[in-house]
C-alpha cells in the first residue's frame, strides 16, 4: 500500500483532482473521495459534473445511492461500497481503512497553513505506522514532481 502527498501550490482541488480521477479510471482502477463534510461532497460532486463540457466523469455520492456501481465515490464517511483501489483524502480527511486500498492520495492546499500543519501531521503519524510514503510538489508549470 503505497501513500502519495500531494502539495498543492499552483492549482485548487477543483483543478487537480478531476484529472487524477481521470488517469485513476483509465487504469481501469475505482476510486473514493473523501471529503471533510457533506457540503464538502455535494460541492465536489457538482463540480465533477460540470468541470469540463467535452468530458464524462462517472460517479456518485450518498445522495445518488448505489455505490456498488459508481466508478469514482464521493463521501465524507469512512467507507468503500464500490471495492476502489485507490482512495483520495481531502480536506484533512482521514481514514481508519488505508489497508483496504492499493493506493491513497493525500490532497493539500500548501497555500494554507492549516492545511499544510495538518498535512504534516498526518505524514508523521504515517510514517511512524511504518506506510511507504512519497510527496509530490507542483512545479511552476502545475506539474507534479516527486521529491526526497
Amino acid at each position: 500500500m503505497e501513500i502519495r502527498f500531494y502539495h498543492m501550490t499552483r492549482t485548487t482541488l477543483e483543478a487537480a483532482l478531476p484529472r487524477m480521477l481521470e488517469k485513476t479510471l483509465e487504469r481501469g482502477q475505482r476510486a473514493v473521495v473523501r471529503a471533510s463534510s457533506a457540503e464538502r461532497v455535494e460541492a465536489l460532486t457538482a463540480w465533477l459534473w460540470t468541470y469540463q463540457d467535452r468530458s464524462f466523469l462517472p460517479h456518485g455520492s450518498a445522495k445518488d445511492g448505489h455505490g456498488a456501481l459508481q466508478p469514482v465515490w464521493l463521501t465524507d464517511q469512512d467507507e468503500r461500497p464500490n471495492g476502489a483501489q485507490v482512495l483520495f483524502l481531502t480536506d484533512g480527511a482521514v481514514s481508519q481503512r488505508l489497508d483496504d486500498y492499493e493506493l491513497c492520495a493525500v490532497l493539500f492546499d500548501g497555500n494554507d497553513a492549516a492545511a499544510l500543519t495538518a498535512a504534516r501531521e498526518q505524514w508523521r503519524g504515517l510514517k511512524d505506522g511504518g506506510h511507504d510514503l512519497t510527496y509530490w510538489q507542483q512545479d511552476e508549470d502545475g506539474r507534479w514532481q516527486k521529491k526526497d
